[in-house]
């Protein structure tokens, strides 16, 4: 099932004279203009944040599922090794601090170097269209550039593209506590005792805002098991720490994983600590809790109420770690055609189902799934998959492999599938390791319980 036909010809044979836009310069979007660059395209990155790899840094002390030899794109590694650069070691687990750091910020740098791609960070696309024309006039849509809308530090500007790259991903859109989909009464209100993600505690400043608190956790993923984790360890240090793990379903019994019988040791590990930490630590499990209220004046103790009127009470500080969704509000004048209930193109959605599939039970794809009814225009990378969760960063490169050759019209290119994923790699790796473990996907030690502080559960977003 395809989004949109394919092209007749090429953007850059309608448009040879215009640049490709790529938005963000994450892991897909640098892998992108490196695609780009390579087939002697003009390239224009948007990046919202400082610096390359901008989303990234703000979950940079969580480690990666996957390990090097999975998350550096081929093309890219090309291009830097030219220029010097040698890859980290290919079994070893990094960081996103060190992802950053060993990667996309000199891949942004040797981008940079090229006459034919522009960086332009501290710029935030606010609206995509096609020139002269909304979404209401549908003659000659094709034969126009687009024209993206941007501000930035100098104000609003408009450049104009033969085609582009949505790889703006979903950090910066966490879904809320309410159990709705919409933010529960109150939390706005009680913003400042909230926090979406995973708490970074080995800083000092945020193990003190946690120490000897009541924290409840709401969600029952990784990272949520993560948080768990941490929050034990926290309260062998800080006794008197306390931990209500609200689940919205009525029970656990799937939460933990396969154990010792999962296929990714780590992840079993996890699952298992998790486990013990519900079991023998500080943490009260709350199931069927759908959080409808935040009650309580800001700053001091809250009561949590579900839409049942159950309660959660005398709770100092909430952890939110239940998914992100995308955000397709400056994409409101261009053709899309989305899948209901992922937010994800409607040819790619039966694919990456949660209920149906894992990251390493999702085929290979790329332009056919990816392009929209908007010719032209591509979402890749985590935001291709909408509110769906555990995106492959192997698969991101080779969507935009696809979609590059598409654009540049080698269409033969773009309908093969140059990627071959494990049998049984849900992420690839556990991320989880030391830095020098010799992990694969199925063999390697388990971490130890010291070692379980963070995961990637959603790091490749």
């Amino acid at each position: 099932m395809s989004s949109a036909p394919a092209p007749a010809t090429s953007a850059v044979e309608r448009h040879p004279h215009l640049p490709v836009v790529v938005v963000g310069a994450g892991p897909a979007g640098l892998a992108a203009a490196a695609q780009a660059s390579a087939r002697g395209l003009a390239v224009v990155v948007i990046e919202a944040g400082p610096r390359a790899g901008s989303a990234v840094l703000e979950w940079g002390h969580v480690k990666l599922f996957s390990p090097w030899s999975e998350l550096v794109d081929p093309v890219a590694e090309k291009l830097l090794t030219e220029s010097g650069w040698t890859s980290p070691a290919p079994r070893s687990y990094p960081t996103g601090l060190q992802w950053v750091e060993l990667y996309l910020a000199p891949l942004a740098e040797r981008l940079a170097s090229s006459p034919d791609v522009e960086i332009l960070y501290d710029h935030r696309v606010v609206g995509v269209a096609r020139s002269g024309r909304d979404r209401l006039v549908a003659i000659g849509r094709d034969q126009v550039p687009f024209t993206l809308h941007v501000s930035g530090p100098e104000g609003r500007s408009v450049i104009t593209a033969a085609a582009v790259i949505d790889a703006s991903g979903t950090w910066g859109n966490p879904n809320p506590l309410g159990g709705d989909g919409y933010p529960a009464i109150g939390e706005p209100e009680h913003a400042g005792q909230i926090f979406y993600g995973i708490p970074d505690l080995r800083l000092p400043e945020v193990e003190a805002r946690y120490a000897g608190k009541h924290v409840a956790v709401a969600g029952r993923g990784a990272s949520a098991q993560n948080t768990l984790v941490a929050l034990t360890q926290l309260a062998q240090r800080h006794p008197g720490t306390r931990v209500s793990w609200l689940v919205r379903r009525h029970d656990t019994d799937e939460a933990f994983g396969g154990g010792d019988n999962d296929q990714l040791e780590a992840r079993g590990a996890l699952g298992n600590s998790a486990r013990k930490a519900v079991a023998d630590g500080p943490v009260t499990t709350v199931t069927g809790f759908r959080t409808a209220r935040v009650d309580g004046a800001p700053g001091l103790p809250m009561t949590l109420v579900s839409i049942d009127g159950k309660t959660v009470d005398d709770v100092d500080e909430v952890v939110v770690v239940t998914g992100f969704r995308p955000d397709h509000t400056w994409l409101s004048e261009v053709h899309l055609d989305l899948d209901g209930e992922l937010s994800a193109p409607v040819g790619l959605a039966p694919e990456i189902h949660p209920a149906y599939h894992s990251c390493g039970s999702v085929s290979p794809h790329g332009a056919d799934l990816l392009r929209q009814p908007e010719g032209d225009l591509y979402l890749v990378g985590m935001k291709s998959y909408g509110r769906a969760p555990s995106f492959l960063t192997l698969t991101g490169y080779e969507q935009t492999r696809s979609v590059v050759a598409e654009i540049a019209g080698d269409f033969e290119s773009a309908a093969r599938v140059e990627l071959v994923l494990p049998d049984s790699g849900v992420c690839g790796g556990a991320g989880l390791f030391d830095e020098s473990a010799e992990a694969g996907c199925c063999g390697t030690a388990a971490p130890s319980e010291s070692e379980l502080l963070t995961i990637g559960a959603a790091a490749e977003r």
